[in-house]
């Protein structure tokens, strides 16, 4: 199959051949119709954050399953799914409170050293990219990694769901537990940020105050939910985001991965607030 390859740090990814293994027991392989194409990943490729090479890169797919191993009892051949970064055992102790993301039993879910590799180049193994790797033509990944959805969803919109829609919605939700009434500001309008605006909306917020140096974005950040803009190449948007609220927020959220913006999302808060960091913020 043809894959993006990750040589190095500043490197661009090439169109390779790669092979891929037939699915074993709990796996599945599945054929990539579609992939987001998330700024975390570019963090690796700029080397900002390590990640050994040669790899396949991409955690934000969603495709249809093709082959499936001999205990796979979730899905079949033809089944519509979106890739899930976050697979699981479903038995370790984080799994069975009710933290699947916080999984520990990664040999579960992996194949050893003495196996063959998922991904190989040439008879090497090749990194597999948060136990996906969706910059590939196919993946080949454990069971609990992916979420089967109906045929009508579009699949090119299902793979964002993968990783920003739930990682900005989930941080609203679920991280932060936003409550009825409050005020939020959100630090960047981009893919994840206007997921943490909708999942503010969601959740009953009163006043939702969007910050960006893009007008263009703020301008679809108050189409998905967003009250209030502030316009941050041209404002101090602690200043203003005080002003708004009447002394602060209740709720921040830092989408970008920026220490000013992160450390502007704590600045900006009113008594007891709760800042969330949800961007990568490089190393050091």
């Amino acid at each position: 199959m043809k894959a993006a390859v990750f040589h190095g740090p500043n490197q661009p990814l090439k169109i390779e051949q790669v092979e891929i293994d037939e699915p074993r027991e709990r796996e599945v392989l599945m054929r990539t119709v579609a992939s987001g194409v998330c700024h975390s990943d570019l963090h690796f490729v700029d080397g900002l954050y390590p990640f050994p090479p040669p790899a396949v890169l991409g955690h934000e797919g969603a495709g249809i399953v093709e082959k499936i191993g001999s205990q796979v009892a979730y899905v079949k051949p033809g089944d519509h799914v979106i890739a899930c970064l976050t697979v699981f055992c479903g038995y370790c102790e984080m799994c069975m409170s009710g933290h699947l993301n916080l999984c520990t039993n990664r040999a579960s879910t992996q194949r050893g050293p003495q196996d063959k590799p998922r991904l190989s180049q040439g008879g090497k193994p090749m990194g597999q990219f948060a136990d996906l790797s969706t910059y590939a033509e196919k993946m080949l990944v454990h069971e609990n990694a992916l979420v089967k959805i109906g045929d009508d969803m579009p699949l090119d919109r299902a793979a964002l769901i993968g990783c920003g829609v739930m990682t900005g919605v989930g941080a609203a939700l679920n991280t932060a537990k936003v409550e009825p009434g409050s005020t939020v500001a959100v630090f960047g309008a981009g893919g994840v940020g206007l997921a943490v605006i909708q999942g503010a909306r969601i959740a009953g917020a009163r006043k939702i105050i969007a910050v960006d140096k893009f007008e263009h974005k703020l301008a679809l950040a108050k189409r998905l939910g967003a009250t209030d803009a502030v316009d941050a190449s041209s404002t101090d948007p602690v200043q203003k985001i005080r002003e708004l609220s009447d002394g602060g927020v209740d709720y921040s959220f830092e989408a970008i991965g920026l220490k000013v913006a992160a450390e502007q999302a704590f600045e900006c808060l009113g008594s007891g607030g709760v800042a969330t960091i949800v961007g990568m913020v490089p190393l050091g």
